[in-house]
C-alpha cells in the first residue's frame, strides 16, 4: 500500500495510474485521500446594531467638526484626523457623517500641503 516504486506495472502487467508518475520521485500514487468536513462555526448574532450605529454617529460628528476645524486651523494634523475618525465612522454605520468629513478632510489638508509653502 502507499507508494510503489515504477516496478508497480510491470508486476501487475497493466498500468493503474494511466502513465502518471512523479518525475521527482519516481513514486506512481496509488493511495486515496480524502478530506474531513467538519460543521462551520456558527457566530451568535448580535443585537447591537442601534448602540453601533449612535457609536458611529457620535465618532461622525467629531470627525466633521474636526474637518471643519481643520478648515481655519492646522489642515494637515487635524485634516488627516478627521480622515482618520471619517473611516472609523463609515465602518460603525455612520456613512453620510464618515465620507462628509473624509472629503472634507482631504481638501483641507491638500490645500493646507499647497499654500503653506508661501506663509
Amino acid at each position: 500500500m502507499g507508494q510503489n516504486r515504477v516496478g508497480n506495472r510491470e508486476k501487475n502487467g497493466h498500468d493503474v495510474n494511466n502513465g502518471y508518475r512523479d518525475y521527482l520521485t519516481g513514486y506512481d500514487y496509488q493511495e486515496e485521500n480524502a478530506a474531513e468536513i467538519a460543521e462551520p462555526i456558527r457566530v451568535q448574532e448580535r443585537n447591537h446594531e442601534t448602540e453601533s450605529t449612535e457609536n458611529g454617529k457620535g465618532l461622525g460628528y467629531i470627525a466633521l467638526a474636526l474637518a471643519i476645524l481643520s478648515l481655519f486651523v492646522s489642515p494637515v494634523l487635524f485634516g488627516g484626523a478627521a480622515i482618520i475618525l471619517g473611516f472609523l465612522a463609515r465602518g460603525r454605520g455612520a456613512e453620510g457623517l464618515g465620507n462628509w468629513s473624509i472629503g472634507i478632510g482631504a481638501i483641507s489638508a491638500v490645500i493646507g500641503l499647497f499654500i503653506a509653502p508661501f506663509f
